[in-house]
């Protein structure tokens, strides 16, 4: 998951000159970004004329194209992270820096992570915070523990939940979550709630498996969480 207005940049050291990004022949000062370079001169002897530094404009402020929300990683699909939590300092700290810092290694914008939901989702199996009805508990795992490090970091940096799985009681011990929308958008929240009361984390979206959830599911989770929340929070794909 995810700024808006256009984008414009330019080689440092040279003329700008536009980039076009449509057929036809070079506009003005523009080159064509789908011939590669203005016609050869005429004569025997011109040859292609060189490529110029170009200035490339996209703009989107009339609504086409999406935004860009930033480069994301994912921790989760099954204990895809569980090694990192268990390395030696100073090593762990690095790796930390090279996938967090801004303007350093990586500089993640969006950090997934799984809901644990006590099953198999992959690779492996992550703990749910709710292992039954009338039990709550927001430190089991590691995904808490990410996050933080990651808001340390950088406290700009977006926060993804995503549940791959639930525990047997969601969905009253069914196989299917999405029977009894109002217990799973319930558990999907309390985990929401958890984060920002013992972890101080703001989560800013919410994921859910398209394949899977129904459009009933979707509407009671997006109608629940305002009543709940202060703060928006997107619930998308």
């Amino acid at each position: 998951d995810e700024d808006r207005d256009g984008l414009r940049g330019s080689a440092l050291g040279h003329d700008p000159a536009c980039l076009q990004l449509r057929p036809g022949a070079p506009q003005g000062r523009c080159r064509s970004a789908l011939g590669g370079h203005r016609g050869g001169g005429g004569g025997g002897g011109g040859g292609a004329a060189p490529l110029l530094a170009a200035t490339y404009v996209l703009d989107d402020s009339n609504g086409l194209g999406r935004e860009f929300d930033g480069i994301g990683a994912v921790s989760g699909g099954g204990a895809t992270s569980r090694l990192l939590v268990n390395y030696p300092e100073p090593y762990r700290s690095q790796i930390l820096d090279y996938l967090f810092k801004p303007n350093f290694g990586a500089s993640l914008h969006i950090l997934k992570v799984e809901i644990g939901g006590d099953a198999q989702s992959t690779d492996g199996t992550e703990p749910s915070h709710m292992h039954y009805e009338n039990d709550e508990n927001y430190f089991r795992g590691y995904e808490w523990w990410l996050m933080k490090e990651a808001k340390k970091r950088n406290p700009k940096i977006k926060l993804i939940g995503l549940p791959w799985a639930f525990p047997g009681w969601i969905g009253n011990g069914e196989n299917w979550p999405y029977d009894y929308p109002d217990i799973t958008a319930y558990y999907i929240v309390s985990w929401i709630l958890g984060a920002k009361q013992y972890h101080d984390l703001d989560i800013d979206y919410i994921g859910v498996s398209k394949a899977k959830s129904p459009a009933h599911f979707l509407y009671i989770l997006s109608v629940f969480i305002p009543k709940i929340l202060v703060l928006p929070l997107f619930v998308g794909n």
